[in-house]
């Protein structure tokens, strides 16, 4: 099946963010792609002193859109992520339509961004964000599908838990900074989708070097073999690609090592 990362420009009016995700999705779907990824915090801009100002209840507007747009192309539309309001408390919230345009799953970033890079960067999402509480995965026709947002990618035993619960393609639309980026985005990914032998794609917002958080950019997929087979650069683009599950299989086959882990020895489980 065909898959599609929108790596949308983002901007400061939530209008023009909702119009353009939802033409370039209609655009994916022209081309043939049945599932289509947006990036993560797609209708603001990315920012604590942004959250609360931008946030919504889901369903809400923003939903309501994404919901509307999957029935209207009938395909899986992973709605990125966006700032949700609920009982008080600020999350960064992916939701996931399917193609009759009702809610599949919703995904709260389970582990908040909260780093300190001495003279690099310094960024902290538990001033306004609560963490997810639970894994978020959701069955197509075609493979199941595992969801984590940006930070959630650098936690090996959630994607490892994915992977026992049978996904084969994992989605994590993140915002990687130009510190970690470069460092990390790519490595990660290819990390993931070899030791769990399944597919990873990521959808980064476009790059806008006039934004008080600067994205990489470089939304990526990577096969279960390790290897990166499309990557778009810094601008706003649609990055296609073919998910072949018949090569996931034969990978597996090759090299087995799912049936090969020594559970008497360890294990990774899900709590709840």
């Amino acid at each position: 099946f065909r898959l599609a990362l929108i790596q949308l420009h983002v901007s400061a009016v939530k209008s023009d963010n909702l119009q353009r995700a939802c033409g370039l999705v209609r655009e994916a779907s022209a081309k043939g792609a049945k599932v289509v990824a947006l990036p993560e915090c797609f209708n603001s801009p990315y920012g604590t002193q942004y959250f609360k100002e931008y946030a919504e209840k889901i369903p809400g507007e923003s939903t309501q859109k994404l919901s509307e747009i999957a029935k209207e192309c009938s395909i899986y539309l992973i709605g990125g992520s966006i700032p949700e309001e609920d009982g008080g408390k600020l999350y960064n919230t992916c939701a996931v339509f399917g193609p009759d345009g009702a809610m599949l799953a919703k995904h709260r970033k389970v582990h908040l961004f909260d780093i300190n890079v001495p003279g690099k960067i310094q960024f902290k999402e538990s001033e306004t964000l609560s963490p997810g509480n639970s894994f978020s995965m959701f069955d197509t026709p075609y493979c199941k599908v595992g969801l984590g947002i940006c930070y959630d990618m650098r936690f090996a035993e959630m994607a490892q838990i994915y992977g026992q619960k049978g996904c084969q393609l994992l989605i994590y639309p993140g915002a990687f900074n130009l510190t970690t980026g470069p460092a990390h985005w790519e490595l990660l990914q290819r990390g993931r989708a070899a030791d769990n032998q399944v597919y990873v794609a990521t959808v980064s917002p476009a790059r806008d070097e006039k934004a008080s958080y600067v994205a990489w950019g470089h939304s990526t997929v990577v096969n279960p073999w390790g290897e990166v087979i499309a990557k778009a650069g810094a601008e706003e683009t649609v990055v296609y690609t073919d998910i072949d599950l018949k090569k996931l299989a034969e990978i597996r086959q090759q090299i087995p090592i799912l049936s090969q882990k020594r559970c008497d020895l360890y294990g990774v489980e899900m709590k709840k």
